[in-house]
């Protein structure tokens, strides 16, 4: 039996654990995640919709494919779904096939605006989990703050100039985009890539194992040898907020004390993103390769000489419901899907005001699992105050 205090801080692998071992049911982990959401939800807005009816039956059918001998990895787990992709997308049918359990659509952005860094629901916009006057980010904006609050260990979320990472930031919760071309890109331009969020890193481990078929990413450790970590708070582009700036790179000091990585700082200065990104986003590749290419080149030179960079995840800390004003909120982000490089955002701290910081590491295309090694490694650094 799982408790109501209990089952908001159980991660993914052991809720997944406990109910292939037969010490628990679907559908009573099923009946904790709808007691903690009744509970959570009006404070929280993070979920659109609600499914009680579909997550009985795929409580049942996970129950039933147990008993026929099937091996699950997330057996029984709840997600959330992130309202644009629904439960046939390609990373939602995968997290079923696993045995996962969709409760519900969580926010995303609503019509009328330009900034896509909040979430809307029919209650009202989401609000943080940290400071309800404050945004959740976007546009997984409900996933984060789902998984943030304990109504769920994982949810889905997809990353098409930060998506994933800027809520994972702003809701202290960990949020991968993986490579580029790794998975199926949600548009034409290729930009935009399915990417989990959750509480631990090895539940996202575990997730990207789902999601591509295989077995190469589960279980991460912490790294045989220093990772080489080049520290940029601005790469050239934002004028990053000092205390945002400050809490990142003092949760990168915290890392490289366990003998995870080695910190090198130098001066960091990429094309700016936002013409190839926009061109892309728009269908014109002629003028946008000239300018995916010279990034990539930039950012392929930096980690020839070191395996992560890192920066903060975003250079502004979290903004009000009216919007970020003239901050530019994905200018720490939105390079890494035009170059393709996976990358992570781990929880970093609050800064003095309280407001929630993460810590963004990039590295090479392919190499998720440098990520996923120090960010097993960055968990057990927490900030107490998160």
């Amino acid at each position: 039996m799982i408790t109501a205090e209990e089952y908001p801080h159980w991660p993914a692998l052991r809720v997944a654990a406990l109910v292939r071992g037969g010490l628990l049911r679907p559908a009573e982990v099923l009946e904790a995640a709808f007691a903690r959401i009744e509970e959570e939800e009006p404070r929280t807005r993070a979920f659109r919709e609600l499914w009680p009816r579909r997550a009985a039956e795929a409580a049942a059918e996970v129950e039933r494919r147990l008993r026929a001998g099937e091996t699950l990895p997330l057996a029984g787990v709840p997600i959330g779904v992130k309202a644009t992709e629904g439960p046939t997308a390609f990373q939602t049918a995968r997290l079923l096939a696993a045995g996962c359990v969709p409760v519900g659509a969580t926010s995303t952005p609503g019509p009328g605006t330009a900034w896509q860094t909040w979430g809307a629901t029919p209650h009202g916009p989401t609000l943080n989990p940290h400071d309800p006057r404050l945004s959740t980010g976007g546009s997984s904006a409900g996933s984060a703050a789902a998984v943030a609050r304990g109504m769920v260990p994982l949810a889905t979320g997809s990353d098409g100039a930060g998506s994933v990472r800027i809520p994972a930031a702003w809701c202290s919760v960990v949020g991968l985009k993986p490579t580029n071309g790794l998975l199926p890109a949600r548009d034409r331009a290729g930009l935009n890539t399915p990417g989990p969020l959750t509480r631990r890193v090895a539940d996202a481990a575990a997730v990207l194992d789902v999601l591509t078929g295989t077995a190469a990413y589960g279980e991460p450790r912490v790294p045989r040898r220093p990772l080489a970590a080049l520290w940029s708070p601005g790469l050239g582009l934002a004028d990053t907020d000092p205390e945002v700036a400050r809490t990142a790179r003092a949760a990168l000091a915290r890392l490289a004390a366990t003998g995870a990585v080695r910190v090198r700082e130098a001066e960091v200065r990429l094309p700016d993103p936002a013409p190839c990104w926009t061109a892309l986003r728009g269908g014109d590749t002629g003028e946008a390769e000239p300018l995916r290419r010279a990034l990539t080149r930039a950012v392929d030179a930096l980690l020839t000489h070191h395996d992560l960079l890192a920066t903060p995840t975003t250079p502004n800390p979290p903004h009000g419901h009216q919007g970020p004003g003239d901050v530019l909120s994905v200018a720490l982000t939105w390079a890494f899907n035009i170059t393709g490089h996976p990358a992570v955002s781990i929880p970093a701290g609050l800064t003095g005001a309280g407001e929630p910081v993460g810590l963004q590491l990039v590295a090479r295309r392919g190499r998720e699992a440098d990520l996923l090694a120090a960010g097993v490694a960055m968990e057990g650094t927490a900030d107490p105050s998160v």
